[in-house]
């Protein structure tokens, strides 16, 4: 039985300017962001792989042009990746219903299965940690979220 990891003592304050507030935010969110990627469902997709089947599982089907672009890859280095993700039958290639011609692309139900298994892991992960923390730092995190969604879309 694995226990609550405890919280860790509160941070000093080393916000004394914005560059500072700026470094060491940039720094936690992507420690967060390396220790969520850990809870996932097992699989042996590489980062890339990842974010892209994710991508056509939020946002898809897509073509190979608009993937590339939201990935902010391009088509040839997103086309290898579709390869592989097709290969291990997590994604389907489709004619358009509009145009015969383009590919459409979008996670097959294994692809789908995936990425919910992966994302109740990391929500519980999460939801474990955060219900650690007492009512007021959750308020501020209520806060953060925000905050960060803002940052995130400007």
């Amino acid at each position: 039985m694995e226990s609550a990891t405890p919280a860790p003592a509160p941070m000093p304050a080393r916000r004394s300017s914005v560059a500072e507030l700026s470094h060491d935010f940039r720094i936690a969110n992507g420690r967060l962001a390396r220790r969520l990627r850990q809870e996932k469902a097992e699989n042996e997709l590489s980062g890339g792989q990842f974010s892209a089947l994710g991508t056509l599982f939020v946002d898809g089907p897509l073509t190979l042009g608009e993937l590339s672009e939201l990935e902010h890859v391009t088509p040839p280095s997103m086309n290898r990746t579709v390869n592989c993700l097709v290969e291990a039958g997590l994604v389907q290639r489709a004619g358009a219903e509009d145009d015969g011609r383009k590919v459409v692309l979008s996670a097959s139900e294994q692809g789908q299965t995936l990425m919910r298994e992966t994302r109740m892991r990391r929500d519980a992960w999460l939801a474990t940690r955060v219900s650690a923390l007492t009512p007021e730092r959750r308020r501020v995190l209520a806060e953060a979220t925000l905050i960060m969604r803002g940052l995130a879309d400007s």
